[in-house]
């Protein structure tokens, strides 16, 4: 039960600010619909792996959440060291999310 419930804070305070940060900055900087869908796909891939190292590392989590809401922590690298299969998806996307930031 306290897997369950650490696991469900991880994905509220970590992986959904993660996946709608991603969404909202590819969407305004205009990217394919298929992209964002990849994107997000991919979030939710990673998520055992965010959720591992989240109760592994507590502190990790907590300072990852903090700089996603701050934007000082990049989603697309975190979620690239996450599941390293969502890299292709995360290259497609990237030129939105440069030409957003620039």
């Amino acid at each position: 039960m306290l897997d369950t419930t650490l696991a469900a804070l991880v994905s509220f305070f970590l992986i959904d600010p993660l996946q709608a940060e991603m969404s909202k900055r590819l969407t305004a900087a205009g990217a394919p619909p298929t992209i964002v869908a990849d994107v997000a796909s991919c979030a939710r891939t990673a998520t055992p792996a965010l959720v591992d190292r989240a109760t592994g590392d507590p502190w990790w989590a907590a300072t990852t959440a903090v700089g996603i809401w701050l934007g000082s922590t990049k989603p697309d690298a975190l979620l690239v060291e996450a599941a390293p299969a969502c890299a292709p998806a995360i290259d497609a996307a990237r030129p939105f999310l440069t030409a957003r930031q620039a």
